[in-house]
């Protein structure tokens, strides 16, 4: 039976308490939102990267742990030879799925066509996190990375999913990384399908096979889990969570570093007004909607762009008064009239814009709709897909996006604040420019010193704070669930890491 045929299956069931049914003890198959759309997706290229990661298809040079805390991966170790110039010596143990030793040489093969355009593996996101000037290979084992300019976050950007280490492709190895698992099949937007590398350095997996399929809609994806026809689900829907373990299946929560937050249209309309931006941001009753979209069981509220314990986070409380957002809103020049604002001699009105793939964000935006009519700001809602959401704001469309990052994907705080709030970052699709802040980031990034980088980023956040250049809502936590007995799989903050080769269930 299809996947499509065994959801359509599932969606015909009524829901119940019953535990799945029991699947084979040596494969696992996992229900997610977003799959792949094409049948062999080069981890390099968009965000593909990401999946083979989890799955254990591909490993990287450096990796995160639970903490976020940078540690060699399939490098031994990492050396600055000078500001632009890195050494990464290979382990000596590695070797790819198809039996062939991995070398220095392969690693510039495998890496160098991310910088380079029209190559089979270019992405311009990961190139500019490299920005290389040059890499090379020094004897068997020794990569030497150059870069253009000093980069503290070089050793982060390696634990990128993105930037694989792959050897030569072949029919029977399409995707030929290094991990515990073997890329089989992929079948675009539904099925992503790994087997056991039973010579995997560390040991031989415990799972023989493990899939994943893909579905956008997270009650569809409930549906099939209590249909036994998937052992896990990923971002299970917050609203069932208590009710499915009561049946005996296990949950699991984790802090992750995923941030719900509102880009601002700082170019034209209304949020363009610092003032009515601060205005909105402590109207939003940040605890309300964790405790209304996600069940008081899915998320923290957020006052800065890390959450607290974990990475950069700067202490920064979440503020939610009405008095304020009124007062903030009169100094702006708004008059109220009949229990409404006016602004400029027109009503105060914002249109929000989001996307549909995530369960919490329509209830987020509807709540946050709620909260700004109780101090009369009317605001309208459009769901609908992320790109469109994102042009949408990007021409002006919109005064309000409301989106879920992950805010150190890396481990490192600068990639993600200079993609989003730098003049020029890539996804800055609200305008939002600042100076100050333009050079600040530019010397987080500059600065080799682990405190006065701290020191830079928590001037960043207070700076995004002060001025409202977005609005952050709530910190995410990833709500897991799974039958009984499975063993090795934890929540990751980043989201990147779901496999190893003793994830298996228990007897």
């Amino acid at each position: 039976m299809s996947f499509a045929k065994q959801l359509a299956f599932a969606s015909a069931l009524a829901l119940s308490s019953v535990v799945p049914a029991v699947a084979q003890q040596d494969t696992l198959t996992i229900s997610g939102g977003f799959g792949p759309d094409t049948e062999v997706p080069d981890p390099r290229e968009g965000y593909n990267g990401w999946m083979s990661n989890r799955l254990g298809v591909t490993e990287t040079l450096m990796g995160l742990d639970f903490d976020l805390n940078l540690y060699p991966r399939l490098a031994e170790s990492v050396e600055q030879s000078s500001p632009t110039t890195w050494r990464v010596t290979l382990r000596d143990d590695l070797t790819f799925h198809d039996g062939i030793a991995v070398t220095a040489q392969a690693v510039v093969d495998a890496i160098t066509p991310i910088s380079e355009e029209g190559a089979a593996g270019h992405n311009k996101r990961i190139a500019n996190l490299l920005d290389l000037a040059g890499i090379s290979a020094d004897g068997d084992n020794v990569v030497v990375f150059e870069t253009n300019s000093p980069n503290s976050a070089f050793p982060w950007t390696l634990s990128e999913p993105g930037i694989a280490v792959l050897g030569g492709a072949s029919d029977e190895y399409p995707i030929n990384g290094t991990g515990p698992f073997i890329f089989k099949e992929v079948v675009p937007d539904q099925l992503y399908r790994v087997e056991a590398d039973e010579d995997f350095r560390m040991g031989t997996p415990a799972l023989k096979e493990v899939s994943v399929v893909f579905s956008d809609d997270p009650g569809t994806q409930a549906l099939a889990f209590e249909a036994g026809e998937v052992d896990i689900v990923m971002n299970y829907p917050e609203t069932d969570f208590e009710r499915i373990q009561e049946g005996g299946s296990v949950g699991m929560s984790g802090p992750t570093a995923r941030l719900f937050f509102y880009t601002v249209n700082a170019k034209s309309g209304p949020m363009s007004n610092p003032l009515v931006r601060k205005a909105v941001s402590v109207a939003i009753d940040r605890q309300g909607i964790v405790d209304a979209a996600l069940s008081g069981v899915a998320g923290v509220p957020a006052g800065t762009m890390f959450p607290e314990g974990k990475g950069w986070a700067a202490d920064i409380p979440a503020v939610y008064d009405m008095a304020q957002a009124e007062a903030l809103l009169a100094e702006a020049g708004a008059v109220k009239q009949g229990g409404s604002w006016m602004l400029d001699g027109e009503p105060l009105e914002i249109d929000i814009v989001t996307y549909s793939s995530r369960a919490s964000l329509a209830p987020t935006a509807e709540l946050t709709q709620a909260f700004l009519q109780a101090i009369g700001i009317k605001s309208n809602i459009r769901v609908g897909e992320y790109d469109a959401s994102n042009d949408a704001i990007a021409a002006g469309e919109a005064d309000m996006f409301l989106q879920a990052w992950v805010m150190t994907p890396q481990g490192d705080p600068g990639a993600v604040l200079e993609t989003l709030l730098k003049t020029d970052g890539g996804s800055n699709a609200g305008g939002y420019s600042n100076p100050e802040l333009d050079a600040l980031l530019d010397a987080g990034r500059a600065n080799f010193e682990q405190e006065k980088r701290e020191e830079i980023y928590r001037e960043v956040q207070e700076i995004i704070a002060a001025d409202t250049a977005l609005i952050p809502v709530f910190h995410k936590s990833m709500l897991v669930v799974s039958r009984p007995g499975l063993s090795g799989f934890a929540v990751h903050p980043t989201e990147f890491y779901w496999l190893t080769h003793e994830t298996k269930w228990e007897e």
